[in-house]
């Protein structure tokens, strides 16, 4: 009984009289430019070890998978001790994958709050009185706010599973921890899918159009504009925008060089809060002189529409503990624009969670570099969107602007990464990524 009792004794000694514990095969940390940072940490033991506290310095560092996220994107932080405050404190070695740390990462700056981190229960065998190596936690945390949030470490606790369950609550002495990693937010911009129609494509100078549309910011004031190319005329009306964001009214066309019809939120029109411009077009109705004849042909006004090369991509595999970039390539998308008229469009995509075995990853962990050509003999040239995170808000994969004379046909592609954490649960994980034409 002696013996039980003093293996007891000696297993909760291991169990908690470090201030910072193995585990090795820990989390890499992430590519990115942190600062090792040095606190005061206070570590309370459980009553059953028979020890007073433990205070002493721990360094430490925290990374980020992303230093510089759009609001509503979810940045992955890893919490890495690099230097514990302690040694194993006895000669009795301490076994592998018996211990499981959790901990917190302080927000502070734009953001403020705390991030849950857990590293996984996987260390390697500690010698009697050897020094503990270094072990990382993870966790996430959605940007909520633009501008600099700083991260420091926080509070941590060692979880050991060895004879007894036991638990060590480490504290910073000093709160917060000196700062040891910066991410600057930026403001996102919302994708406009906001959408008009006309009910004709045509009238008499003089003639009211009816315009029709959603997707408006409800209650909002809209102004229904004309357009002469890309200059706007006269000719202007408002309604409001129903609970719903719907849209209905009606526009007098009086200026004979009409092309098309706008329709946009504020005072003026911009792109970000307007739509169009539809086709419009005032009929000639000067009459005959004698002895003429007036002979008119038509051209008929297509389609905007696109058709994609396939609906499923297979994405390069990674491997557990290490993660990393799973890339692949988009299904060609080609882009029919044969409406004529002055309007430009836009393709956006967005993606949902990509889900697995009991896990997600988080859909501002893919990104994509679009590009884009355009056919010889299109009115318009196609412009390919910015490199960088798709996530559910959304980014434009391609566009044409506004012009006199639009269309064409374009084809659009982007080689798509999407970063995987290292520790992910081994299976398949599937998003959908929607792509919309406007």
């Amino acid at each position: 009984m002696a013996t039980t009792s003093r293996r007891r004794r000696w297993a909760s000694l291991l169990g908690v009289t470090a201030l910072a514990v193995a585990t090795g095969g820990a989390l890499a940390c992430p590519a990115g430019a942190s600062t090792n940072v040095d606190f005061p940490t206070h570590c309370i033991p459980p009553a059953v070890a028979g020890i007073p506290p433990i205070d002493g310095t721990t360094t430490a560092a925290i990374t980020v998978d992303n230093t510089a996220p759009k609001v509503g994107d979810t940045v992955t932080v890893t919490y890495t001790v690099v230097k514990p405050a302690a040694s194993n404190p006895t000669a009795i070695a301490l076994p592998a994958d018996i211990m499981t740390p959790t901990g917190k990462v302080t927000l502070g700056g734009a953001q403020t709050g705390s991030v849950t981190v857990a590293g996984p229960k996987k260390n390697d065998p500690v010698p009697g009185n050897g020094a503990f190596p270094s072990f990382s936690m993870t966790g996430t945390f959605t940007v909520t706010t633009p501008g600099a949030i700083t991260l420091s470490p926080g509070d941590y606790n060692i979880h050991t599973s060895y004879i007894l369950e036991l638990d060590t609550p480490c504290t910073v002495t000093n709160p917060p921890a000196p700062v040891s990693e910066t991410v600057t937010a930026t403001a996102t911009t919302p994708v406009n899918t906001r959408a008009i129609s006309l009910g004709s494509a045509s009238g008499n100078a003089g003639d009211s159009v009816t315009v029709t549309g959603s997707n408006f910011t409800p209650g909002a004031t809209v102004t229904l504009a004309g357009r002469s190319g890309t200059a706007q005329t006269a000719d202007t009306a408002t309604v409001t925008a129903s609970a719903s964001g719907a849209i209905s009214g009606s526009l007098v066309v009086n200026d004979k060089t009409t092309t098309g019809i706008v329709a946009y939120e504020g005072n003026a029109w911009s792109d970000d809060l307007g739509v169009g411009p539809a086709a419009y077009v005032v009929n000639d109705t000067t009459p005959v002189p004698p002895g003429s004849q007036k002979l008119t042909t038509t051209v008929k006004a297509g389609t905007l529409s696109m058709a994609q090369a396939g609906d499923a991509v297979g994405l390069s595999a990674v491997d557990f503990g290490k993660g990393g970039a799973s890339t692949g390539a988009l299904n060609t998308v080609t882009v029919q624009d044969f409406r004529g008229g002055p309007a430009g469009w836009s393709l956006t995509g967005k993606v949902t969670d990509f889900t697995g075995p009991g896990a997600k990853i988080d859909a501002g962990a893919l990104s994509w570099t679009p590009a884009c050509a355009t056919k010889a003999g299109s009115p318009s040239t196609c412009a390919a969107g910015s490199a960088g995170a798709v996530g559910t808000s959304g980014a434009t994969l391609a566009s044409t602007p506004d012009g006199t004379l639009t269309g064409g046909q374009f084809t659009v592609d982007a080689g798509l990464s999407l970063d995987v954490p290292a520790f992910t649960p081994p299976g398949s994980y599937s998003g959908v990524l929607t792509l919309t034409l406007t």
